[in-house]
């Protein structure tokens, strides 16, 4: 668990659904999510369908945007290929490779329009020590959009990490520190700085289980904001998450909140 969790409404990722398939079964799930952001109403409905190695995942939102996300897995040894674009905004398509190895994962993303960008991140490492790194390449203009290289290191009851980002402009320091076996219960402290503004953010925050089924996320950062974060399992696999964020120095200010209902069959 770190520090950059959504505060905000989860949208629906399908990050949510990826356990255990068994590969020969079809699997069906179906999400929906609301936000109301000052007098904004804003809504979205996602459907997800998989079958052998094949996954297909659709989201329609209140602006009238289709995504589409077609997953394929181990058409080559050891990768995923992952395709995806929304509608209206043709331009918006990316192509996505995935290797995984025991101690490395390569990840190429290509963009699929007329003035392509690369993306390229790298892994390596054990279960105790990694080492990454990230680069996004403009073949228009044929400069660096990003590169980002970082180090963790992770024992059973804690993890600390380092990240340099922002093109050399940022670095962010973290450390997790979990209260129980599961990992469900955890305190974070995590302190970032920004170069060019010389500007110094410290952060903590905390996890806590009430039981097996209801957990508890609240963070606050130097600068007054305080975010926390609900989430129950309403039935097997299927979670009611309530979040809320507002600024503890301006408190005229109207909150901001956030509701998500996830479930899985």
């Amino acid at each position: 668990m770190g520090l950059s969790y959504n505060l905000k409404l989860p949208t629906g990722d399908v990050v949510l659904f990826y356990s255990s398939f068994a590969p020969l079964y079809i699997y069906q799930a179906l999400t929906s999510t609301a936000l109301k952001k000052g007098g904004l109403s804003t809504g979205d409905v996602a459907a997800l369908y998989k079958y052998k190695n094949t996954q297909f995942d659709v989201k329609v939102d209140t602006d009238s945007n289709i995504s589409t996300t077609l997953t394929f897995t181990e058409i080559l040894p050891s990768t995923k290929t992952i395709a995806s674009f929304k509608v209206p905004d043709y331009n918006s398509g990316k192509l996505e490779v995935q290797y995984f190895h025991d101690h490395a994962t390569v990840t190429a993303t290509v963009g699929l329009n007329q003035t392509p960008g690369v993306d390229v991140t790298a892994t390596i490492g054990t279960p105790t020590i990694a080492f990454g790194a990230e680069a996004g390449y403009d073949t228009t203009s044929g400069n660096f959009t990003k590169y980002t290289a970082g180090i963790s290191m992770t024992k059973l009851d804690s993890c600390a990490s380092i990240i340099l980002g922002d093109k050399g402009d940022s670095i962010k320091a973290s450390y997790v520190h979990y209260m129980d076996q599961q990992k469900k219960s955890a305190a974070v402290a995590e302190i970032s700085r920004r170069f060019s503004t010389n500007e110094n953010t410290f952060t903590v925050g905390g996890a806590y289980a009430v039981d097996h089924l209801t957990l508890i996320k609240v963070k606050l950062n130097s600068h007054g904001r305080l975010g926390a974060l609900l989430q129950h399992e309403v039935v097997l696999k299927s979670l009611l998450t309530i979040s809320s964020e507002f600024d503890t120095k301006a408190l005229e200010k109207s909150p901001r909140f956030g509701l998500a209902l996830a479930l899985k069959p």
